[in-house]
């Protein structure tokens, strides 16, 4: 049976090595996959799911005016699909979370959403989210640690001092060097922990 599912993290706790190596599995079996991203996420270039530690994959960059349901139905019709994988659902907007339910429930094509639950301000990514947080039949957690240790469940975004931003735009592609996954405490408290201020002092430094 066809499930919606959601796989959610912080950030830099290998969501998009996860989603590539399922790719890769379904691949290697013979399946027919279609794996979407957002046209906004370009930090790669337009198309591009890439991890951190080197691996990749074309994808299919998606618009906000886009209706994600009709690409696959489309796709489905000419040679059935076995899997939708995406990366970045948070980027999605609400039409088309919802649009992931259809094809799962009339298309009965699994699809698997990796995303990011929270964002920086300790509330909900988007629209986007709160659909599939209500939607989802699945849920799976991908685990990332803070710095004491805990496990990281919020993300700290933060200035060239180190200290916590909060307020201000909630996306910023490309300013990875500017976010660290922390436990809940430190979010609270604004710690971003050693090894950030260190990164931090040393790009200063180098500027």
């Amino acid at each position: 049976m066809a499930k919606l599912h959601f796989l959610y993290s912080v950030m830099n706790a290998g969501k998009t090595t996860h989603l590539l190596q399922v790719r890769h599995n379904y691949i290697e079996n013979g399946g027919h996959v279609l794996l979407f991203t957002s046209l906004i996420d370009d930090r790669f270039g337009v198309g591009k799911v890439r991890s951190r530690i080197g691996i990749e994959s074309d994808a299919i960059p998606l618009r906000k005016d886009e209706a994600i349901d009709a690409i696959v139905a489309a796709e489905n019709a000419k040679k059935p699909v076995t899997v939708v994988l995406i990366d970045e659902v948070q980027f999605m907007t609400a039409d088309q979370a919802r649009q992931l339910a259809w094809i799962v429930d009339e298309l009965r094509v699994p699809v698997m959403a990796y995303g990011l639950k929270n964002n920086v301000y300790g509330t909900l990514f988007s629209d986007a989210i709160a659909v599939i947080m209500a939607l989802a039949d699945d849920f799976q957690e991908i685990k990332q640690l803070c710095h004491c240790g805990r496990k990281a469940t919020m993300i700290l975004k933060y200035d060239r001092n180190g200290q916590a931003v909060r307020s201000g735009e909630v996306v910023e592609i490309g300013g990875e060097g500017r976010y660290v996954s922390v436990c809940r405490p430190h979010w609270t408290s604004g710690d971003i922990g050693p090894a950030s201020r260190q990164l931090l002092s040393r790009t200063v430094a180098a500027e």
